[in-house]
């Protein structure tokens, strides 16, 4: 299994935090995926990785979280993705959190885990830039 976690501190309490990320399109578009599509838990995300098209079916699932999504289909044998906000002194510390493992058999020798770590820890700084810019003053 491999892990890439990410935190954040934010310049706005955590519900306000909270309910941007509620807005799964815009907060998916802005981890760089080239098309995203929600349809109630189900998400259908396209994005460039290397010279391969990355296409991932995720669900929402609760797990306790403050958002949480698995893959329903995808290159990955597994792969889980947590985010948690906790209040800090006049803001938010962001979590996240995504665990996987490859399918080694879909990806060969084109991606391999330390792309995707690579890959997966810009989406979600990307994510999280966004955050930030959403509140600046």
């Amino acid at each position: 299994m491999q892990t890439v976690t990410v935190s954040r501190r934010v310049d706005a309490p955590p519900e306000q935090v909270r309910a941007a990320m509620d807005d799964l399109e815009v907060f998916m578009l802005a981890a760089g995926f080239t098309e995203v599509t929600v349809d109630g838990d189900d998400m259908h995300l396209e994005n460039q990785v290397g010279l391969a098209t990355v296409t991932l079916d995720l669900r929402l699932v609760d797990t306790g979280a403050d958002l949480a999504y698995e893959q329903a289909d995808g290159f990955f044998e597994t792969m889980d993705t947590a985010y948690r906000v906790e209040p800090v002194d006049g803001g938010s510390e962001i979590t996240a959190t995504t665990d996987f493992e490859l399918d080694v058999a879909l990806v060969g020798q084109i991606l391999d885990a330390t792309v995707i770590k690579r890959q997966r820890r810009h989406e979600l700084e990307s994510q999280f830039d966004w955050l930030e810019s959403e509140f600046a003053g």
